[in-house]
């Protein structure tokens, strides 16, 4: 009789542990992807309490405001093999073979309505597709490989729950007629708002459609592509953005971002059309990117600190650029900003910082390091005469942004121009601290197609330079200045010298 209440007993637990397998099993299906449009918008609660942690400083990654001119290949490549063989399991889940990452809800926008046909209107497929995915952990908001998604301007507003993954794999294009966009949001198309630790991802593109808008231009009225807002700790890895009505990707209020792998494309003569715009953000890292529009490949505006680029291709386009800052009067702050190894060809400008005039503020603490120029027009450039307005001139100011402790290491190639190197600093608010070392730089339209003499010129710039330099900078270590309007008398000494607050005539200004 024991040994039969054993036998049963054993087959029991054996029955139960197979019932619990199949609803084990069944979880996972269920949970592996999603098939109806339940749950809201944005997860509250705890979800909403860690945002709000994130953005005000506390939790999440440590701030990298120490050691941002050192870098750390472990901490760029940390997680990386992970990442690839989780992202492979995605795009392979996508392509509709094998079954769903472990654990993770996919949530197709084809779920929700979406055509892919590049015709339809899939806006409200990819909203409804947004609100599913946000609320769910570790989701995965997927637009498949192989279709075309047209979809209007669009807000995916976090907090999400964590572990977030945005999964672009197919191609998503904006509306070609200005007309077809809400006019309530016409200046943002994909807007990113509230994310925490959310991965942007796929290899897929983004195009932007911007040919009409190219043709109706107006720097005063401006559109971004994808914008990331009041975010922390977003990834963005391995996608082309194309074509954008204005800026391509901007980084706005947010911290701790990450961009790499990432291609942008533009017709050269598309206005307006910045590759990587950065604004009011701190740690963000840009690397391994290639970068050519029609304007700055990449471009860090007011209230930016501890920037990091590293291994950029830029060109066609205007360069690499801090500004413009202090437009009409404002106060501006740029601070530990560095790019390491760099390639810009055929670009307007090599390094460039620029500034209004009449503006205050500080750039500070910036290092431009193994940049490689070619066919270039000013490899080195800080313009604190910056004006950019066709319909007329700027007046003269004497106040201005302080551009102070500006490194140049190891650059070298071919200018266009014989102003290899232009400092045409404020005679009231000098540049200082600007340092030259190993730098070679000849004309592109030398004999033999290279190796013409180049110049540096200097207005109120204030530095040394070291090592080998061509051309000689000796003007950083002679470079002296007025002051202001009373401390430059109108002599004979002065002739020809343009008055306090303006260029040196051997200064053109002719960015637009």
């Amino acid at each position: 009789m024991g040994a039969g209440r054993r036998g049963g007993t054993r087959e029991t637990l054996l029955l139960v542990m197979v019932a619990l397998s199949f609803v084990a099993v069944a979880r996972a299906a269920v949970g592996g992807v999603v098939v109806d449009g339940g749950g809201g918008g944005g997860a509250g609660g705890e979800d909403g309490e860690r945002f709000l942690r994130l953005r005000t400083g506390g939790g999440g990654e440590a701030d990298d405001q120490e050691g941002v001119f050192k870098w750390d290949e472990e901490e760029d490549d940390d997680d990386d093999e992970e990442d690839q063989e989780e992202e492979g399991h995605i795009m392979m889940w996508g392509k509709g073979t094998g079954h769903p990452p472990t654990r993770r809800n996919v949530v197709n926008v084809d779920t929700f309505g979406a055509a892919g046909d590049g015709d339809a209107d899939d806006t409200e497929a990819f909203s409804n597709a947004w609100k599913t995915a946000c609320s769910l952990e570790n989701a995965v908001f997927l637009v498949p490989t192989g279709r075309r998604y047209k979809v209007g301007a669009s807000t995916f507003m976090g907090p999400c729950k964590e572990k977030m993954v945005i999964q672009i794999q197919g191609t998503i294009v904006a509306p070609e007629e200005p007309s077809e966009w809400d006019p309530r949001s016409t200046r943002l198309w994909l807007l990113f708002s509230g994310l925490a630790g959310t991965r942007i991802q796929g290899g897929g593109v983004i195009d932007g459609s911007g040919s009409k808008w190219w043709a109706n231009s107006c720097k005063i009225n401006k559109a971004n592509a994808v914008t990331i807002d009041l975010s922390r700790g977003v990834r963005v890895k391995g996608l082309r953005v194309q074509n954008a009505q204005q800026m391509h990707l901007t980084v706005y209020r947010s911290r701790n971002v990450r961009l790499a792998g990432v291609r942008i494309d533009a017709p050269e003569d598309s206005p307006n059309t910045d590759g990587i715009h950065v604004a009011e953000s701190t740690a963000v890292t840009i690397q391994n990117c290639r970068i050519g529009t029609g304007d700055d490949c990449i471009s860090i505006v007011n209230a930016s600190f501890n920037i990091r680029m590293k291994n950029i291709d830029c060109g066609p386009g205007h360069g690499i650029s801090i500004g413009s800052l202090g437009k009409d009067g404002t106060y501006a702050a740029v601070e530990n900003v560095a790019l390491d190894t760099a390639r810009i060809s055929r670009a307007q400008n090599g390094v460039r910082i620029k500034t209004w005039q009449g503006g205050a503020g500080y750039v500070r603490n910036v290092r431009f390091s193994n940049v490689a120029v070619d066919d270039v027009d000013h490899p080195i450039i800080i313009d604190q005469f910056y004006c950019d307005t066709q319909s007329r001139p700027c007046s003269n100011q004497t106040s201005n942004v302080a551009v102070t402790n500006v490194a140049y290491r190891n650059i070298s190639g071919t200018s266009r121009r014989a102003e290899a190197i232009k400092f045409a600093c404020s005679d009231s608010v000098p540049c200082t601290d600007i340092v030259l070392s190993d730098i070679n730089l000849c004309r592109s339209d030398g004999a033999g197609g290279g190796g013409g003499d180049v110049q540096t010129v200097c207005n109120c710039a204030i530095g040394f330079d070291y090592g080998c330099v061509r051309p000689a900078a000796d003007c950083l270590r002679s470079s002296t200045c007025g002051g202001g309007p009373e401390d430059r008398p109108d002599d004979d000494h002065h002739q020809g010298k343009a008055e306090a607050g303006t260029p040196p005539a051997a200064i053109l200004h002719t960015e637009l």
